[in-house]
């Protein structure tokens, strides 16, 4: 009777060990988010980066399960304008209240709420995106290199569901209403 409970309690206690959750850290000087948007009627557009303030996955058991990443608005770039008072004319603009309002909402959070896989290495992703203190689902496809400890996505949302819009209406349908994002996601390593 004493080895039946002492089994028992070893596999539920593995069970238990097998299943829990771990938090991991996102290297934030590894990881990247460039964003792009586009003119409407014409090619062209305008790009660059913002950084991440911090991040992790969930990981339950063997797979990725959650997730939140906090994105600093204070620190978007402008990549494709080399004139220096044009990408400061640019950046400031997208940091006025019409686009993002930095001043007002200085970050925008991103939460997984649930992760479907395809393959051990590709998933489709469901998550909360938060910017200008409006939160929305979305989804995007990402992929997992295990090797390098990374996860990569792209994918684009409709701004004018977060409220990110010019305030002439002429200037604002000069320019798509999609964002898009491209994100590199990298693990801190333990011994960091």
């Amino acid at each position: 009777m004493k080895t039946r409970m002492l089994l028992l309690i070893t596999a539920i206690c593995s069970l238990s060990f097998s299943y829990a959750q771990q938090k991991l850290t996102i290297d934030t000087s590894k990881s990247e988010l460039k964003w792009s948007g586009e003119y409407t009627f014409y090619f062209g557009g305008h790009n660059g980066t913002i950084d991440f303030k911090n991040g992790h996955f969930i990981k339950t058991g063997d797979v990725i399960t959650g997730g939140e990443f906090t994105i600093d608005m204070n620190s978007i770039t402008c990549e494709d304008i080399k004139n220096a008072d044009g990408n400061e004319s640019l950046v400031n603009h997208l940091k006025d209240p019409d686009f993002f309002d930095v001043a007002k909402y200085s970050e925008a959070i991103l939460k997984i709420t649930n992760v479907t896989y395809h393959d051990p290495t590709h998933m489709k992703i469901f998550a909360d995106l938060t910017i200008k203190g409006i939160t929305l689902p979305i989804e995007f496809q990402a992929e997992v290199d295990f090797e390098k400890e990374q996860m990569t996505t792209r994918f684009k949302i409709d701004r004018m569901r977060w409220g990110i819009n010019y305030n002439s209406k002429l200037r604002d349908g000069a320019i798509s209403d999609a964002i898009g994002f491209e994100v590199t996601l990298n693990l801190k390593k333990l011994d960091e």
